[in-house]
């Protein structure tokens, strides 16, 4: 397994809207693009102060997978419409994940 793991932090003035409207069009992600096994989204809880905003984390079988995931156009206009327009800054990392047998 692939994990692609990105986190965001928003514009000054960023509204709830447009928060909802992102996670509406994140969601969609999963059932346009088959290569994606889990996806899972959500704000950061508040706890610790200067943590990102927000995070997506993905699932895949491959790299390859990933690939085809982070190239997709459904995906690239997610990320022109409703990503860039509120984006103050973005940090993301990708890796592969231990066979269970391996933990």
């Amino acid at each position: 397994m692939f994990r692609h793991v990105v986190m965001f932090t928003w514009i000054a003035g960023t509204t709830e809207e447009q928060k909802a409207g992102l996670v509406a069009e994140l969601g969609k992600l999963p059932g346009a693009i088959p290569e994606i096994r889990r996806y899972e989204m959500g704000p950061d809880a508040g706890i610790n102060p200067g943590n990102h905003e927000f995070v997506v984390v993905a699932d895949f079988d491959s790299a390859e997978d990933y690939l085809v995931y982070r190239d997709h156009p459904v995906h690239r206009d997610v990320i022109e419409r409703a990503i860039r327009p509120i984006m103050a800054s973005r940090a993301a990392v990708q890796y592969e994940l231990p066979a269970l047998g391996e933990r």
